[in-house]
């Protein structure tokens, strides 16, 4: 019975193009959402991973603030801290806990989130808690009434999403790849130099000292020749 070929599931062309199609799968463009999933920590009961829907979550390079909600933990009693978590993007970036209710401020929270990239990636995301602004107080006081109200869940905070865009060139990495490759070809350059003029450096070290060793051979034999000159029949 012949043997049966067994045929690659895939191509070695299909596999070298892997790379970057999840390169271009992986890339974003001006207006896309970014996908983004929270958890919710109290006590010590975690919650799964949840995705939001999409007016929660960032848009690619646009800057922008949502209003979230925030749901009730399971067996919440006010009296402990609720931290919430972020996994961010397609890369899911994460962000550490972050807390927001119970913190021992008599502000409301608001979420700052800062996303880095360039061109069409994500490079980053990190995220803080702050006092929410007095206007923005004044301008939806409901937010403020409705997150003191212990009865009143899911809690609404305002996420501000701000896009910072990173060089493609790092000027730093740039500059010092450029001394490190001077101080380099100066180097070999000056072997090269030292090399290919050994023999004159030779001649020259050896005329040196030929020069300073004349003074002292005269000092020698000074007073031998007056010796001589003066008593002939020695």
């Amino acid at each position: 019975m012949a043997a049966a070929t067994v045929k690659p599931l895939l191509s070695p062309s299909l596999l070298l193009l892997l790379p970057s199609l999840l390169s271009i799968a992986l890339a974003y463009r001006p207006g896309d959402i970014v996908p983004m999933s929270r958890m919710g920590q109290y006590h010590s009961s975690r919650t799964q991973w949840q995705d939001l829907i999409g007016r929660h979550c960032p848009i690619f390079a646009v800057n922008r603030e949502v209003l979230m909600p925030i749901p009730k933990p399971t067996g919440f009693t006010g009296a402990d801290p609720y931290k919430i978590s972020f996994q961010v993007g397609r890369e899911k970036f994460l962000i550490p806990w972050l807390l927001v209710v119970n913190r021992k401020s008599t502000e409301v929270p608001m979420l700052e989130v800062d996303l880095r990239y360039s061109g069409s990636d994500l490079h980053g995301v990190t995220a803080k808690v702050v006092d929410m602004p007095h206007h923005y107080v004044e301008i939806q006081p409901e937010i403020r009434k409705q997150f003191w109200d212990a009865q009143h869940w899911p809690k609404h905070i305002i996420v501000r999403y701000t896009w910072k865009e990173q060089s493609e060139i790092d000027v730093t990495s740039g500059f010092l790849v450029l001394f490190g490759s001077g101080l380099m070809l100066s180097f070999i350059l000056s072997i090269y130099v030292l090399q290919s003029s050994r023999d004159k450096l030779e001649r020259y070290f050896i005329l040196g000292s030929t020069c300073i060793n004349i003074p002292f051979l005269f000092c020698l034999f000074t007073p031998v020749i007056f010796v001589l000159f003066e008593f002939p029949d020695l």
